[in-house]
């Protein structure tokens, strides 16, 4: 499958600096889960991996490192070789099929990723003179996969993790870089370079990184207690309608980021003014007129804004107020012309 193209606007993520590549690498053991397929378990309504996907939305090509699944986005996928060989031999994999000069690091089973950390770690990334910037947790501890990383320093740290443990001589390295493009066509596999096995945390020390501190974005889910708690974080009153609306736009497709509050609002005039079922039809009217007049944030506010006043009206009519003398409402009450 092509890489995904973001739509218009997306790309805020980017305008600062250079363009990323996103590897999200989703096809552990997920042993502590009793081998559950942990990037399909579902979190508010959505797959953790579709979460991870929709926070990485703003990359110019997405590449996810496990056997092929349903997305709600479009990616391209790859594998290691050989396939559970680990997130290094993973990391390496999704990065031959990356092009952009900074690749964004990803684990699948991050609930709490927004586009907002993920402009924070590639921005960071382009104001330092590191060569990654990655997330620090709760309790301190380095997470190298929630991280932004220089592509060519994450490629030398990883043909010099492969020398060491592989025997690759640097002839061998320069033929394994040119050919990585064939290597790694679509749904194909990184050529496997001793790199199986190997932690995470011996490729990141020949790297000069620099940290963020975010912990919720980087709240991981390892076992299903940390599911349970996620799930329920997401259904508390002051996350549960961002969290609704999120998955609502993921669900039907929409990139569109509009003003809840103002449609909040509109649906309380028309549940008071009006009755208390208008107030889901109103709200799903002045989305259509929004869609029909262009779709943009602009076209929302101004349909709810024609839709409230419609409501302020109807009600102003009901209860007589700004009913000039003569028209119905004084008609009503005895005070028409003709009244005496």
């Amino acid at each position: 499958m092509t890489a995904y193209q973001p739509a218009p606007g997306v790309l805020d993520a980017c305008e600062a600096h250079d363009a990323y590549d996103a590897v999200v690498l989703a096809g552990g053991s997920a042993r502590r889960l009793g081998g559950a397929d942990k990037p399909g378990v579902r979190v508010g309504g959505r797959a953790l991996l579709d979460r991870v996907l929709s926070a990485c939305a703003g990359a110019a090509a997405t590449v996810v490192v496990a056997d092929p699944r349903p997305t709600a986005r479009p990616v391209r996928w790859v594998r290691e070789d050989p396939p559970g060989g680990g997130p290094v031999a993973a990391l390496d994999a999704g990065l031959r099929a990356t092009t952009a000069p900074v690749v964004l690091v990803l684990s699948a089973d991050l609930p709490f990723l927004d586009p907002a950390t993920v402009t924070r770690l590639t921005s960071a990334l382009a104001a330092s003179g590191a060569e990654g910037v990655l997330l620090r947790d709760a309790e301190g501890r380095d997470q190298p996969l929630v991280a932004a990383y220089r592509a060519e320093a994450l490629r030398r740290a990883l043909d010099q993790l492969a020398a060491e443990h592989g025997g690759t001589t640097e002839r061998a390295q320069q033929a394994e870089r040119a050919e990585r493009a064939q290597q790694a066509g679509p749904g194909g596999r990184g050529a496997q370079r001793g790199l199986a096995g190997l932690s995470l945390r011996r490729l990141t020390g020949e790297l000069r990184l620099t940290r963020a501190e975010a912990p919720l974005a980087s709240f991981d889910c390892d076992t299903w207690d940390d599911i349970a708690a996620a799930r329920a974080r997401i259904r508390e009153h002051e996350h549960v309608l961002d969290e609704w609306i999120t998955a609502v736009k993921d669900e039907l497709g929409i990139e569109l980021d509009v003003d809840t509050g103002v449609l909040l609002d509109l649906a309380r005039d028309a549940a008071h003014n009006v009755a208390r079922p208008a107030a889901p039809l109103t709200t799903f009217l002045a989305g259509y007129a929004a869609g029909r007049a262009g779709g943009g944030p602009e076209e929302v506010a101004e349909a709810a804004r024609k839709a409230a006043a419609l409501a302020l009206r109807w009600a102003e009519e009901e209860t007589g107020k700004g009913t000039a003398p003569g028209g119905p409402a004084g008609d009503r009450d005895g005070t028409g012309p003709d009244a005496g």
